[in-house]
């Protein structure tokens, strides 16, 4: 079989009715014909949109055959011990024209219980912000589902709600259960498990082009609620530059932040897992043996497990969002 070599994947275009025009303005990705774009899908296994590849020998390839012919070689051995044939990570860009519905996901019990199909825990980095934009993550205040229905029924959901300002550089943990929705204004990177699955709770009594409110499930949400009330929801990390820093660790992915001014290399010898980076600034040539990948803001890369070290040359510096599955090699 052919060696394996950073992928980068064609774009998957989204038409929502909260899209906008960020995808083509801000990251260059041109979505015509559609009128807007709220999604791109930019790394996924999920069955009804698979990723197929877009660069080098094995263009026109899916991720399910590489995945299926390459196994522990693309995604490591404790990767693919632990997931098989399904690709555990979905990259996304999302633009917020307007906001999004109130909604939350299903951990993994309740999603394979419903679904058969894996929960729903993600996070946000934030690319570009509006000024005064926002977003709502968990709750503002301890409460119970009592008090919850009795918010939602009468109309007043929003009051329960944690509202957070959002700028440039900002990242959100949301762990599956948490109540949420990216607010309008805001160009958001997404690093989420392979998962479609979104309970609706409220959509602002919007309509679509032939006037119908979408579809509610109100019911489902409440075995999926986690109403664990915090005193901080935003993610405090170090916006350190020129070194590689830790943002997020969870049991489903790791994030790294890299903000760096010039040139470095990464070894990823000792992780066990496939390597995803979502280029969200600047520029950089990917070098791996004797070959060369350019990589711009709006570009992911999937480097596969077997591929221990790599470059990243750089004239005038990047940042990168380095996200892989938590397996590590003894």
């Amino acid at each position: 079989m052919r060696a394996l070599y950073p992928f980068k994947f064609k774009t998957i275009y989204k038409d929502k009715i909260w899209g906008g025009n960020k995808i083509k303005s801000y990251l260059h990705k041109d979505f015509s014909p559609l009128p807007n774009c709220g999604e791109t899908w930019e790394v996924s296994g999920v069955k009804s949109d698979v990723s197929v590849v877009a660069n080098g020998s094995m263009a026109g390839q899916s991720l399910a055959s590489l995945l299926e012919n390459y196994k522990d070689e693309l995604v490591g051995e404790a990767v693919y011990r632990k997931f098989g044939n399904e690709f555990p990570l979905l990259i996304k860009f999302i633009d917020a024209n307007d906001d999004l519905s109130i909604q939350v996901h299903p951990n993994d019990q309740l999603a394979r219980e419903r679904h058969n199909s894996f929960g729903k825990t993600e996070m946000w980095y934030v690319i570009q912000a509006d000024e005064g934009a926002s977003l709502i993550t968990g709750f503002n205040q301890p409460l119970d589902e009592k008090i919850y229905l009795e918010k939602l029924n009468s109309g007043n959901l929003t009051d329960i709600l944690n509202r957070e300002s959002a700028q440039a550089g900002d990242i959100f943990f949301l762990p599956a259960g948490r109540v949420h929705t990216i607010g309008k204004g805001l160009l958001i990177a997404e690093i989420q498990q392979t998962s479609d699955i979104t309970y609706r709770i409220y959509d602002f009594d919007r309509v679509d082009d032939k006037g119908n409110k979408r579809e509610l499930h109100t019911e489902e949400a409440l075995a999926a609620i986690d109403y664990t009330f915090y005193d901080t929801y935003k993610t405090i990390y170090s916006k350190k530059k020129d070194e590689p820093v830790e943002a997020v660790k969870s049991d489903y992915f790791i994030t790294n932040v890299l903000d760096f001014t010039y040139s470095t290399g990464r070894d990823y010898s000792a992780i066990d897992s496939f390597v995803i980076h979502v280029c969200v600034e600047g520029a950089y040539k990917l070098y791996f043996g004797q070959e060369q990948l350019d990589v711009k803001m709006g570009d992911c890369v999937l480097i596969p497990a077997n591929l221990d070290t790599i470059h990243m040359e750089t004239s005038n510096g990047f940042k990168v969002l380095e996200t892989y599955v938590p397996a590590f090699k003894n």
